[in-house]
């Protein structure tokens, strides 16, 4: 019995780059079959540690028949875990993830503590802490812990991206690289925050999204100081003191220096609202703003005044709210230059001024207040009675007396 006989992928599978003809030309033992006789020169390659069977599309070899093995190439993963329902191309990987639902971490790293499940894991976490690279490449000169490593990072000064994406035929120097890709089409994210259970496709952005949940700030803008947790936001935070702002509006011309912002900002002309409240069906143009509004059902105040701990449910209110404080009156009527603090007073004297009449506000609850209360408390007052004011144009002045 000739021994490459029993590499069937070996001698019957075609050589072709895409990897359906490999999966159609490629044939498995029938489960129920008789076991099939192994020659002693298979028996004595073994037991010599000779690896006389080679895969036809990797080049890679085996001491023995490896039928799973194609799995890799055909993209196949018929061994699924029964607890986090992960599928793998060999029965042994699924044994090995196994482990990770396990709480048992037998091997332990003297130098920090760390446990793990797989002595190959621990082996390559000790290299770690071993400052001894000696695989070195011989064009850059870099250096690797692991030869695996030099081998794949040849591929960068080669140009070769022997790993072709089935789906897009874009193609990938490591074979890593090419399974992240393949959640592109996939739609899988097998990597889950801890904390808030959102899935990631990719290592880089769970780490990233990370930073979300510590304190952590290692982006710190050179200008402001200020601390960002992914490098993408210090980026878009940069124009605010560049002044730049590429983004612009086709109907207004105005401008904007993030693309979101233009986005959000379109609603206005479109009137598409969105995000909608799921408490009140009230609809918004942008997130933040319906965000914002939930603390209105809540009861959340997150925004407090550092002068009298008052607390506020918009940010917006309580920037205004300051101004009771600082005594800043922005805004300035256009037929009296008189300045305000807060805009609803600034509208109402407009309207006061454009109707040549002054006006007197028909609520009991609004008149009520404002008998016994400052000017600085309008605000909060038309806030309360927005939905009952009703101007009339009359002889009276109640309202111009407190402006």
């Amino acid at each position: 019995l000739d021994p490459t006989d029993l590499f069937i992928f070996l001698t019957e599978a075609p050589t072709s780059s895409s990897p359906e003809p490999v999966a159609q030309n490629f044939r498995r033992p029938e489960p129920d079959s008789d076991p099939e006789p192994v020659c002693p020169s298979l028996q004595s390659n073994m037991a010599d540690g000779e690896k006389s069977f080679g895969c036809s599309l990797c080049d890679k070899r085996f001491r023995r028949k490896r039928f799973t093995h194609m799995n890799v190439h055909t993209g196949e993963k018929p061994f699924a875990c029964d607890v986090c329902c992960r599928r793998f191309h060999a029965k042994t990987s699924l044994t090995t993830h196994m482990k990770v639902h396990s709480e048992e971490k037998p091997f332990s790293c003297d130098v920090c503590g760390l446990r793990f499940w797989l002595k190959s894991v621990f082996k390559k976490h000790t290299q770690i802490h071993s400052t001894e690279k000696p695989f070195v490449c011989s064009v850059c000169s870099k250096r690797f812990l692991r030869q695996g490593n030099l081998k794949s990072h040849m591929h960068i000064h080669t140009g070769e991206r022997p790993f072709i994406c089935s789906v897009c035929s874009k193609g990938f120097s490591q074979l890593i690289h090419l399974t992240s890709h393949m959640r592109v089409h996939t739609g899988e994210k097998p990597l889950i925050c801890g904390f808030c259970h959102k899935g990631f496709s990719h290592s880089a952005s769970l780490k990233s999204h990370m930073l979300i949940h510590s304190e952590e700030k290692p982006f710190v803008c050179r200008v402001c100081n200020k601390g960002f947790s992914r490098r993408e936001v210090l980026k878009k935070h940069m124009p605010v003191h560049t002044g730049e702002k590429p983004f612009i509006c086709e109907f207004c011309s105005r401008g904007f220096s993030r693309q979101e912002n233009l986005k959000s900002h379109m609603h206005v002309h479109t009137g598409e609202k969105p995000f909608v409240c799921d408490v009140c069906s009230r609809g918004f143009s942008r997130r933040a703003s319906l965000k914002s509004h939930m603390n209105v059902h809540t009861g959340q105040k997150p925004f407090i005044c550092s002068v009298c701990s008052k607390g506020f449910s918009r940010q917006q209110n309580l920037r205004s709210h300051m101004r009771v404080h600082t005594g800043e009156k922005p805004l300035i009527c256009g037929f009296c230059h008189k300045g305000f603090s807060h805009s609803i007073i600034l509208i109402c004297a407009m309207t006061c001024f454009s109707s040549s009449s002054l006006f007197t506000v028909s609520c009991s609850s609004f008149k009520q207040i404002l008998s016994s209360s400052s000017s600085s408390f309008i605000w909060g007052v038309f806030e309360f009675c927005r939905f009952k004011l009703e101007l009339q144009s009359q002889g009276t002045s109640s309202l111009a007396s407190i402006m």
